[in-house]
């Protein structure tokens, strides 16, 4: 069952810290007066009002900002006090104070598979705080440790549901979505802290590889692709430039080209534009059909 918080106000300390001293000062010369009188029943009842009024002077506590106190009286919650300053409440009441501040928890590097099975490593940092400071205390028996657990867990399981790269455009990775997988962990944290009266501000990936078994494969298959879409890109754009330069030839009439000289031309642009080295230049002083 829940525990719903439910907020109270405590009497100020400074207020009752005057009541007491008005009550202490004639207290003491009641209880000294029939002692000098020897009033063994006045002494009696005095030492019993002095001890109720000592009694009184433990139910100060202090609050700084953002912070609160679960009230509980003999196992039973009270309500929460979250107003910072000098404050006093029943002496009987147990004090359980609840920071209220925003805290990191930078989680450890974990190895996990992604989506495509490959192996690698992650890890995250949560920033959260507490909400519900009575769900926090009584729902859940450690909420730091509920948040550390459950931050691994949801790491884990986000971590499988993305690959680690992708080539297709339309597709997210973990490598290449870093805002949308933020999102993402933060929305399943969220889902799962909840219980614990906790509520998550920020989760971002703090660490993303391969796992090292698989680093150096890796790094080959990254290089092999960029080579591939660099000359694919490269391709594209030589394949453009011949088709202008032949347009434009035709255009202004320049030249006359039949179909294998045209064909001798473009497969000479082809190896200038695409190939990986200077081409170095051959002066051909023969025709085609010759």
């Amino acid at each position: 069952m829940q525990t719903h918080e439910s907020e109270r106000t405590a009497v100020s300390g400074w207020l009752v810290l005057v009541v007491l001293i008005l009550i202490g000062v004639p207290l003491g010369y009641f209880i000294y007066h029939y002692a000098l009188q020897q009033n063994v029943v006045m002494i009696v009842s005095g030492s019993l009002v002095a001890a109720g009024w000592l009694f009184c002077w433990f139910g100060y506590f202090t609050l700084q900002p953002n912070m609160a106190a679960v009230l509980v009286l003999f196992g039973k919650y009270t309500g929460t006090v979250k107003h910072s300053g000098f404050h006093w409440a029943n002496p009987l009441l147990a004090k359980h104070k609840v920071s209220l501040r925003a805290r990191n928890l930078n989680g450890e590097t974990i190895k996990v598979n992604d989506s495509r099975g490959n192996p690698i490593e992650i890890a995250a940092v949560v920033v959260w705080r507490v909400t519900d400071t009575a769900q926090a205390y009584f729902d859940v028996d450690d909420f730091e440790g509920y948040v550390s657990v459950q931050s691994e867990s949801a790491l884990r399981h986000l971590a499988s549901a993305y690959s680690y790269d992708t080539t297709e455009a339309d597709e997210l990775s973990l490598r290449g979505s870093m805002d949308e997988v933020s999102e993402a962990l933060q929305r399943e944290l969220l889902e799962r802290v909840a219980k614990a009266g906790v509520v998550i501000d920020e989760a971002r990936l703090s660490h993303l590889a391969y796992a090292p078994e698989i680093a150096g494969a890796m790094l080959q298959r990254q290089q092999a692709e960029a080579i591939v879409a660099a000359r694919t890109r490269i391709v594209d754009g030589a394949v453009g430039m011949v088709e202008m330069a032949l347009n434009m030839l035709e255009k202004h009439q320049t030249v006359e080209l039949d179909e294998e000289r045209k064909a001798a031309m473009v497969s000479n642009l082809l190896v200038v534009l695409c190939g990986d080295k200077a081409a170095q230049p051959v002066v051909n002083a023969g025709t085609l059909y010759t």
